[in-house]
């Protein structure tokens, strides 16, 4: 019989179980984990360096039908928490600008020390084991698995947490939505689920013909003439359409049909920008107008910004005509692309969406099932880019091995 037994062995079910193990040393816990190993979403994190968390943890980074219980969450376990928390296991945590990584900015070092600080603590880690369903009777939980090599009532449980994630990732990281499912047979209700911080599809005949090409912008996304949403950063243009963070960051506004604008020259103002390619008439006299954007962008998005002002690119420069430099300022300023999709949960790094919390209590015990507790990506919560979901998977895993030990008393 265990106290407690985690279905999933990410973020948020390591920490869980290692912060309950320093508690209650006393204490019989298992991971269950249907991968060959723990940990395996975490070595992607942060392109591998493991974005643990972020400097400025505030309400507008998060998003949740039940906002305030997850930000109060949030706030019980919040920056120093984490920090203490990863020293206690041996990671220490250094800053670029707010965002928090381990010193060795390798994501592997991260799961090494949850999996260490797992062993250590003795506690159970059954990998390769896929969860089938989860029955209560008398108080009591029984974990029904694949594997036919356990008995029946060797996986039976005082309580359990399901920590199996979302769909961000697919299959590949485990990440199948299973949870739903147990949570659903206890009669959770689950919000419907959609993958954000994800790269996104647009109309691809100018992507694509600068695929690999990357450009500073400030982003803008149009819904019904209305702008949504906008960040600044770094766009990469690919031949399905546009990723880069900041794109990434706005991909939750992106619904079809909706427009993505680009400001490829955001520090200079419209009328500014006329007279500037005005004046380049002159200084690239002589020259087609392939080379005209020398020196100010990149040679093939000055040729795409062209050909969308439908100006020939074999003509002089010194034959572009005031409403022609008028019209390529303008697009510059605001290149447009139309959203047709994303690119899926196979690529997302989140899943908006889940488990509702008005089903659970504060501590997040199921309000249908005493003793069934939930962390991290199953729930209706999810973050910005940025380390935001790693810290709710630190936070929301905090307050159930805390109700876990109030519960078992």
């Amino acid at each position: 019989m265990f106290d407690t037994i985690i279905v999933g062995g990410g973020a948020a079910g390591l920490s869980t179980a290692i912060m309950l193990k320093k508690s209650r040393p006393e204490l019989k816990v298992a991971i269950i984990e249907q991968l060959d190993r723990v940990g395996k979403k975490i070595s992607t994190t942060g392109n591998g360096r493991c974005n643990i968390t972020n400097k400025s943890i505030k309400s507008e980074n998060y998003y949740s039908k039940d906002l305030n219980k997850a930000i109060k969450i949030l706030e019980d376990f919040s920056l120093n928490e984490t920090k203490d928390f990863f020293s206690s296991i041996g990671v220490e945590i250094c800053f670029e600008k707010s965002k928090a990584f381990p010193r060795s900015f390798q994501a592997s070092s991260v799961v090494d020390a949850l999996r260490f600080s797992a062993q250590n603590l003795k506690i159970h880690l059954f990998t390769s084991t896929k969860v089938l369903n989860i029955k209560s009777k008398n108080s009591i939980f029984n974990i029904i698995t694949e594997n036919s090599d356990f008995p029946a009532d060797m996986l039976n449980t005082k309580t359990v947490v399901i920590a199996t994630g979302g769909l961000a990732g697919g299959n590949k990281l485990g990440s199948n939505g299973d949870g739903y499912k147990f949570l659903k047979n206890f009669g959770h209700n689950i919000l419907p689920q959609s993958p954000v911080i994800v790269q996104v599809k647009t109309e691809n005949n100018i992507t694509r013909s600068l695929k690999g090409i990357k450009v500073d912008a400030a982003v803008k996304i149009i819904q019904n003439a209305k702008i949504t949403a906008s960040d600044f950063g770094e766009v990469l243009f690919c031949d399905y359409g546009l990723s880069g963070p900041p794109i990434l960051q706005l991909s939750r506004y992106c619904k079809q049909n909706s427009v993505i604008t680009l400001d490829m020259l955001h520090e200079i103002e419209l009328t500014d920008l006329v007279n500037l390619i005005s004046k380049r008439r002159n200084i690239f006299k002589g020259f087609p107008l392939t080379e005209f954007f020398a020196g100010l962008l990149h040679k093939r998005i000055g040729q795409a910004v062209l050909k969308q002002c439908n100006i020939a690119l074999s003509d002089l420069c010194e034959t572009l005509t005031d409403t022609d430099c008028q019209n390529i300022a303008k697009t510059i300023k605001d290149f447009k692309f139309k959203v047709t999709g994303n690119t899926g949960f196979a690529n997302a790094q989140a899943t908006s969406g889940g488990a509702d919390l008005k089903d659970f209590n504060k501590n997040l015990m199921s309000k249908h099932s005493d003793g069934l507790f939930a962390v991290g990506e199953v729930l209706d919560v999810d973050g910005d880019c940025g380390g935001y979901n790693l810290q709710w998977a630190w936070s929301s895993a905090n307050t159930v091995a805390n109700s876990i030990i109030s519960f078992l008393g």
